[in-house]
């Protein structure tokens, strides 16, 4: 098996909106116009997830990291108290959620995360078209990262989104090289548009041949989009946070009923952006306090009103859509995964959850801190190794053992060896997020 059909000269813009498609055994994503499918070539999801940003020390006030004030010398009148310095970009990329009262990392965050990275690659795998029901992976990841851009945004905003976009873009870069290298030899001819392969602010074009490998790139370029709206989303947020939070459902209604945005690289774009814009600033609301204050009678019911029109609206538009797919069906992602992410922040803000009993087990956290570490990579390379797996099976029915006591057909088998080619990349090209991070390279975080 390849990666797709040999098709020269295509390109694609991300998820294409409420376009009516065939099924497709493997693949996820909103449908693009120019889009193939061959046995492999499939649109795919992800997340991008990061690491936490410690909380700037307030004066001797801040219950999450204290640091020591320069005392003053002795005076006979008083004198204001000594604020202690801002605190320095943090090394590792802030996306990791908030800090448990006793410090460290907040393993809930972090759990998460890896949940939603294992059900990715488990998705890209198998195309159940029931996963995101179960585990709204994307709407997850948004929610977290706009809870970490918010506390990021007390530094200056044009410092947060550089540093956004350092520990984000080297690692595409690094990634990028192969795939365009690899598209290059097999007939691709690129146009202006390779561009995207520098900043990708719209989807970065590629041929069908690569196609399973290029088109996930849709979440790094919506992310970028909300890192580059946060400084001024969270200002809007703040004057009216419940308001502004249920309003930011209406923009894929719109979009849905009254005017749909063109069909190309900057509508693709702009469908992405809606479909959980709502989630990303559910980050905010959790990280503004604004859940916290909510009554749980309320919460739960606004969650489960947002979860039956979701999952309503996919299956009654089945017939449109071709699946009840939520990657497929825009306004069903966007309700379902604003009541998912809602309970989950909600959990988190009301009842202090941090998930500390993980330390207990030693190699599950460890597991838990990898995924977190090597986010970025696990995202981008997965759907690689998923491909490689592919002639790396077929050389295993060469020896009769194999062929006879293995699961060769199986695409559980499948699964197994694509996470054996993740874990070997982690250690092989995961040092490159150190370097975007500036710290010292690492085997492992």
């Amino acid at each position: 098996m390849s990666w797709g059909s040999e098709q020269q000269g295509q390109q694609g813009y991300g998820h294409g909106y409420g376009q009516q498609v065939p099924p497709q055994p493997y693949g996820q994503g909103y449908p693009r116009y120019d889009q193939g499918y061959g046995p492999l070539a499939q649109p795919v999801q992800y997340e991008q997830p990061w690491q936490y940003v410690a909380e700037e020390p307030q004066a001797a006030a801040s219950n999450t990291i204290q640091m020591d004030p320069v005392q003053a010398e002795p005076r006979t009148e008083p004198t204001p108290e000594p604020r202690s310095a801002p605190e320095p970009e943090p090394e590792s990329e802030p996306d990791a959620g908030p800090k448990p009262k006793g410090g460290g990392r907040d393993r809930y965050f972090d759990a998460l995360r890896a949940v939603a990275l294992v059900r990715v690659v488990a998705y890209h795998t198998f195309g159940w078209a029931w996963a995101g029901l179960v585990f709204p992976s994307m709407g997850v990841m948004f929610a977290l990262a706009g809870s970490l851009m918010a506390k990021s945004l007390e530094r200056p905003a044009l410092k947060v989104v550089r540093s956004r976009m350092r520990r984000l873009l080297p690692p595409f870069w690094f990634w990028g090289f192969f795939v365009v290298v690899a598209m290059l030899i097999h007939d691709w001819m690129p146009g202006w548009q390779i561009v995207f392969w520098i900043v990708p602010v719209g989807d970065p074009p590629g041929n069908q041949w690569g196609i399973q490998a290029w088109e996930i790139l849709w979440y790094l370029r919506t992310y970028l989009w909300f890192v580059l709206m946060s400084p001024l989303l969270l200002k809007i947020f703040r004057k009216a946070p419940l308001p502004v939070l249920l309003l930011s459902l209406a923009p894929i209604l719109v979009f849905q009923y009254a005017w749909q945005p063109p069909y190309n690289r900057f509508g693709s774009g702009l469908t992405d952006f809606a479909t959980f814009l709502f989630c990303w600033l559910v980050g905010f609301a959790h990280r503004e306090g604004v859940l916290q204050r909510l009554k749980p009678a309320l919460v739960i019911l606004a969650s489960l009103a947002l979860l039956v029109y979701g999952g309503w609206y996919a299956f009654a538009h089945q017939a449109e859509f071709g699946t009840y797919d939520l990657d497929e069906v825009p306004v069903a992602q966007t309700f379902w995964s604003a009541g998912f992410v809602t309970l989950l922040m909600y959990f988190k803000a009301y009842y202090n959850v941090d998930f500390a009993w993980l330390a207990r087990f030693k190699r599950l956290d460890r597991i838990v801190t990898i995924f977190n570490g090597r986010a970025v990579t696990i995202y981008l390379w997965h759907e690689i190794a998923l491909v490689l797996a592919v002639p790396l099976i077929d050389q295993f029915w060469k020896v009769p053992a194999f062929e006879k006591w293995l699961p060769l057909e199986s695409q559980w088998f499948m699964f197994g060896i694509g996470w054996v080619l993740i874990w070997v990349a982690i250690p092989l090209v995961g040092w490159v997020e150190d370097v975007a991070a500036k710290k010292k390279p690492k085997l492992l975080p």
